[in-house]
């Protein structure tokens, strides 16, 4: 995939609907402000999306951060997880970009995108995410597939001792403020408590295929942002692809997925990891049990959600999430 940009921007506009939601994604978007800055002068008045690393967010200037409806900046928790996996300096230099731009006076939603792995507590590091004030959403992904299976122990385990019993206590926490009419906005809470109240069945929940095609630097319209390699993606070429192809276009989720009892809900999770298989069997079991428990917890306090909304009257928009594809993909 090439570094640089080789299409004609202006064919993005004879692509997307103008109800279409435009997202930047990496790589690191913001190393290229200049073609971002020539999509929006082309696309004009959009739902713009970014995913940044946070590290050039102080750069953007007011005229180009306010087009931004949702922001999405890499932070993983407290500042040593954050540090270890993204470089020393990291996280203070994240924080002190996000509190720049509320200063320039960005009102949109920025939503803290956490990378879990082993030695992540996810209770700690949502709460301190939490107590920043800095986020409106946080969201996280399991770093699983995308690296080496042999970088976890014992992924099952893991999942069953330590994820699972403090993803409760976050639950706990959770619905502790939301009975003082505070909503916290725990995206994988939220999101997944939105497919089982309103029975959405997009799979993959992510959109990736459905309503989420991504544009790569050649040209190349791929159903996920990941699979930027794999032929099983490809789905067409800008300018020469209309969008009643993208319209026509099926995503495949086969079994074991399609036949278990968690699919309405979980959607088979991430189309990459779902065909690529990338660890095998064992791995899938440490996957989907992760998808499981999350799941189950939200099911399972779904009624008491539902009391204490209408005790708090709590209006049911602010309560699920996310309202349009902004890129967080439900279930972690």
């Amino acid at each position: 995939m090439p570094w640089e940009v080789k299409y004609d921007v202006r064919l993005l506009a004879d692509l997307a609907d103008s109800s279409d939601v435009i997202a930047f994604y990496g790589g690191e978007p913001l190393l290229n402000q200049k073609f971002i800055k020539k999509v929006v002068e082309v696309l004009g008045n959009r739902t713009y999306v970014l995913q940044t690393n946070g590290l050039l967010l102080g750069e953007l200037p007011p005229e180009l951060l306010k087009v931004f409806d949702t922001i999405l900046v890499s932070i993983d928790g407290v500042p040593s997880i954050t540090d270890k996996y993204r470089g020393r300096g990291v996280y203070d230099k994240v924080v002190e970009n996000v509190r720049m731009i509320h200063s320039m006076g960005y009102s949109g939603d920025i939503v803290a995108r956490m990378t879990v792995n082993e030695d992540t507590d996810i209770y700690r590091d949502v709460s301190h995410l939490i107590v920043l004030g800095l986020f409106k959403h946080i969201h996280w992904q399991l770093n699983f597939v995308w690296t080496d299976k042999n970088a976890w122990r014992d992924p099952c385990s893991w999942v069953r001792n330590n994820y699972a019993p403090r993803l409760e206590l976050l639950m706990n926490e959770w619905l502790r403020e939301l009975k003082s009419g505070r909503i916290i906005g725990i995206v994988p809470f939220q999101g997944v408590l939105k497919r089982l109240l309103r029975h959405e069945d997009t799979a993959p929940p992510c959109g990736s295929g459905v309503d989420s095609f991504t544009i790569l630097p050649d040209g190349r319209i791929i159903s996920c942002p990941i699979a930027v390699t794999e032929e099983w993606a490809l789905v067409g070429r800008l300018g020469e692809t209309d969008r009643s192809e993208l319209k026509k276009y099926k995503v495949h989720i086969d079994g074991p997925c399609i036949n278990c009892s968690y699919y309405s809900a979980c959607g088979g999770r991430c189309l990459y990891t779902h065909i690529e298989k990338l660890w095998g069997e064992v791995g899938d079991k440490a996957i989907c049990s992760a998808s499981r428990s999350l799941i189950d917890l939200v099911e399972s306090r779904s009624q008491e959600i539902m009391r204490i909304i209408k005790e708090q009257r709590v209006s049911m928009d602010k309560i699920l999430y996310p309202q349009y594809n902004n890129t967080v993909e439900i279930i972690p």
